[in-house]
């Protein structure tokens, strides 16, 4: 008996392969938990349908990613730290503040775990930090700290 599954099932396959199992385990398992479908012409049609929208869909979130990533790297960004004699900051500057600052100046949602930092920023100046905005995009953005 052919299946196509529903989700990944250890063992047998992953979610949308088309696997060959025996009968009973696949009429009294995967079937009946709702992890598989019988592999019938329509079911198969659907699935081929699914992958191919799925597949616009990707290469969609792809194009707009990149095209934000051209749009970020070409601004800079101001977070103001405070700063003490001899410029001492008091603090620093995290992947979170970097996230809103983005929001508010550029008007862009980057999530503060896509933020790439290897270190808080600490001291005064011009740096560039990573932000990942799909796994095939990374883009630098200008970060200018500054004292209060």
């Amino acid at each position: 008996m052919q299946v196509i599954l529903l989700e990944d099932v250890k063992n047998v396959g992953k979610k949308g392969d088309v696997v060959k199992v025996n009968d009973g385990y696949g009429r009294n398992v995967l079937i009946k938990k709702g992890q598989a479908l019988e592999a019938t012409g329509k079911n198969l049609n659907d699935l081929k349908l699914k992958k191919a929208n799925d597949d616009k869909l990707a290469a969609e979130h792809l194009a707009a990613a990149q095209a934000l990533g051209k749009q970020i790297e070409s601004e800079e960004i101001t977070v103001a730290i405070k700063v003490g004699e001899g410029g001492k900051s008091f603090g620093s500057v995290s992947s979170k503040e970097i996230a809103e600052e983005v929001k508010a100046q550029l008007g862009h949602d980057v999530d503060k775990k896509k933020v790439q930092l290897k270190d808080a920023i600490k001291a005064v100046g011009t740096h560039e930090v990573k932000i990942k905005l799909h796994p095939q995009v990374t883009t630098t953005l200008t970060v200018k700290v500054v004292g209060k």
